[in-house]
């Protein structure tokens, strides 16, 4: 990141481009709408500002998450139980089919040649849920039953036999106590994806195109309406120590958790009332061979009692940079930046006359999560340790080292079912009332389901193209507009056609 010490006012003034589209942010969703645009309209301008001095080096970056390609095949917080005991799988369905775009369009792109060596950024990973405990494995058994009548999850596998179990989890059945019961589901079908790669080599595409600019070093300050109804941009140029303007008929604002300070400068209707709140990500980090081999899954387990879905505990099997690794969390941390490279003042910043009230009752609502939140940062190495040996019963301290990991800001807004300053879990996309501009906040999983929110994009704010666009979306992503569960052939065949494009046979 560029250090200076000169001022805004100390910047030499440089006028800009005039483009159709500008692009903040250079994570997945941005790389996503800026590829999807290119291919629909070849012609337009595409410009896109990034902080930092490389594509993927936030959120999107393969140490700052996870890397799980969300599916709904392992995730129970997208299952819930009603106090009926009724399990609910519409969000897992939904998650799922989303999760499908995704892979088609990543699909589509290596058979094209925009993007090449998939393995590199995507690897078939099986992925599975543990639970322990007469309660949850009654849940658990449910949501296997709820599932598998489904179509897209036909091919999960439950079991409550120990000996079967460490077959598929080793390292986490090795000296478990058998006085409790313990259940898992499995499906051979998930993946680990590292978001970071695949942004850069989308990026790294389309700097060769013509109409297309990537510029990074470039900090957006403000953006403003016109009154001719284009948006006026102004960056921090780092490298040319300049700060300038530049125009576009279409604003996209994906800069993950800098998205919301971004959006209040505009001054649209739709950018009132709502808030944000930053937690970091803190993960437990083995690179043990011995302990990381015994290991070839993700398996995620069931949240605590009263507390939030984000606090789901996972022990995942990643591979970076050429090497495996194990990540155990998460823990939540906490930093008032809205970006890992962010400043210290982004919270209060972003706390305004028009959401103040909401910022307050979110506090009010959630002080089990603000609890929680406290209790996490008083945690030592080791107590976070003893807490993953309900994962791993024979993890030793040595073996593992904390990492921090990405920031994210859960989307804080009044709505009719949650009231007044409901705390948001999950992504959400918000435009303007011209469509002239529009921004994504929020979380998880957001990257896996990229390609499906940035179509969301393009049906709320291009909807006069849509007919000319149709064909060429439906090229890309073969079930566009087509629900999967209702067409569970072409389901098989556009997971048959990914997983062989994507190399995940």
């Amino acid at each position: 990141m560029n250090n200076h010490t000169t001022t805004a006012e100390d910047v030499k003034k440089r006028e800009g481009t005039t483009t159709d589209v500008i692009l903040v942010g250079a994570g997945i969703v941005s790389a996503t709408l800026a590829t999807i645009l290119h291919k629909l309209e070849p012609t337009w301008s595409i410009t896109l500002f990034e902080k930092l001095d490389s594509a993927g080096n936030e959120s999107s970056n393969e140490w700052n998450n996870a890397g799980t390609g969300h599916a709904a095949l392992c995730e129970l917080n997208y299952t819930p139980e009603d106090e009926n005991g009724d399990i609910s799988i519409r969000r897992a369905v939904e998650i799922n089919e989303q999760f499908h775009t995704s892979t088609q369009l990543w699909s589509y792109l290596v058979k094209n040649g925009d993007i090449q060596n998939p393995e590199k950024f995507i690897r078939s990973l099986p992925h599975i849920s543990f639970v322990h405990g007469e309660r949850n494995v009654n849940f658990l058994k449910k949501r296997f039953d709820a599932l598998t009548r489904h179509p897209q999850f036909t091919d999960l596998k439950y079991s409550e036999d120990p000996e079967h179990l460490a077959e598929w989890i080793p390292l986490m059945m090795k000296e478990r106590s058998e006085e409790e019961p313990v259940a898992a589901t499995k499906s051979d079908k998930g993946t680990d994806v590292n978001f970071g790669e695949l942004t850069r080599k989308m990026l790294e595409n389309l700097s060769g195109k013509d109409n297309v600019t990537v510029h990074y070093n470039c900090n957006v300050k403000d953006i403003k309406q016109r009154e001719n109804g284009t948006w006026e941009v102004k960056v921090r140029n780092f490298k040319q120590d300049t700060l300038e303007e530049h125009a576009s008929s279409f604003a996209f604002i994906g800069a993950g958790g800098g998205a919301l300070p971004l959006l209040q400068k505009t001054g649209i209707p739709e950018s009132k009332h709502i808030g944000g709140f930053p937690i970091s990500g803190e993960f437990l980090v083995c690179d043990n061979p011995e302990t990381v081999q015994r290991h070839h899954a993700k398996v995620y387990g069931k949240e605590p009692e009263g507390t939030p879905p984000m606090t789901v505990p996972h022990l995942d099997r990643r591979h970076i940079d050429g090497k495996d690794t194990l990540l155990y969390g998460p823990f939540a941390g906490f930093t008032p930046k809205f970006l890992k490279a962010g400043s210290y003042l982004d919270l209060p910043g972003s706390v305004k006359p028009d959401n103040l009230i909401s910022m307050l009752a979110a506090a009010s609502k959630n002080m089990s999560m603000i609890k929680y939140l406290a209790g996490q940062l008083t945690m030592s190495k080791e107590e976070r340790v003893e807490q993953l040996r309900d994962f791993v019963p024979t993890a030793k301290d040595e073996d593992w080292e904390l990492l921090v990991a990405g920031q994210r800001v859960q989307l804080i807004e009044d709505t009719e079912e949650g009231g007044r300053g409901a705390l948001q879990f999950g992504t959400k996309l918000i435009h303007s009332g011209d469509r002239t501009l529009a921004a994504l906040l929020g979380e998880s999983p957001g990257a896996s389901v990229s390609a499906s929110i940035m179509l969301e994009v393009i049906e709320k704010c291009f909807p006069h193209y849509l007919e000319q666009w149709e064909p060429k979306i439906k090229e890309m992503i073969p079930s566009y507009g087509i629900d999967l569960e209702d067409h569970p052939d072409l389901l098989a065949e556009i997971s048959a056609a990914s997983s062989e494009a994507l190399r995940l046979n």
